[in-house]
């Protein structure tokens, strides 16, 4: 993995991680956040972040399906020492290197800073981050104080507006 190309500038975006070996020939797991979980092989090549904030390009990984994880072929990687030394490293890609999303959809870091007010004008901070309950995503808003608020669409989020950098919600600002 002699590829170490400075990462390309901009917004990039986390889509998996390296979870250690598998076998004894140099593959290795991988835990995949896109959907479908192996179009992260689509999206190359991948900013690898390590642990201490390093980080190096990397091209040319092949994989496939197996189980709860995906299994992939890293060029360099060999042995199962090898494989396992990835273990915990970040897999990151440019925002652009995705493709738009359709109407009505987004892609998390999109949101990322977005303005968050209510209906009757109240602001409660910008967008940190999302996560997933399983049940509904939650957006993660930091303003006065943090809320947590349910990205469920038309009833608690109303309108997501990116030329005004707003999302607009209802929601009791006490709670």
């Amino acid at each position: 993995m002699d590829n170490e190309r400075p990462p390309r500038p901009g917004k990039i975006i986390l889509l998996g991680r390296f979870a250690g070996a598998f076998g004894v020939r140099g593959q290795v797991k991988l835990e995949s956040w896109t959907e479908p979980r192996d179009a992260i092989f689509r999206y190359q090549p991948w900013i690898l972040r390590e642990g201490s904030g390093a980080e190096r390009e990397l091209s040319g990984v092949r994989g496939k399906a197996s189980g709860k994880h995906l299994i992939a072929n890293v060029p360099d990687i060999a042995d199962r020492d090898a494989a396992d030394a990835l273990r915990g490293i970040e897999i990151l890609v440019p925002r652009d290197a995705l493709p738009p999303p359709q109407p009505g959809e987004f892609y998390w870091v999109d949101l990322e800073g977005l303005r968050v007010v209510t209906h009757d004008g109240v602001d409660f901070g910008t967008v940190s981050h999302l996560f997933s309950t399983g049940a509904n995503d939650v957006l993660v808003v930091r303003g006065e104080r943090e809320r947590l608020i349910p990205f469920i669409e038309p009833d608690v989020v109303q309108s997501v507006d990116f030329d005004a950098q707003r999302i607009t919600v209802d929601w009791d600002p006490e709670f």
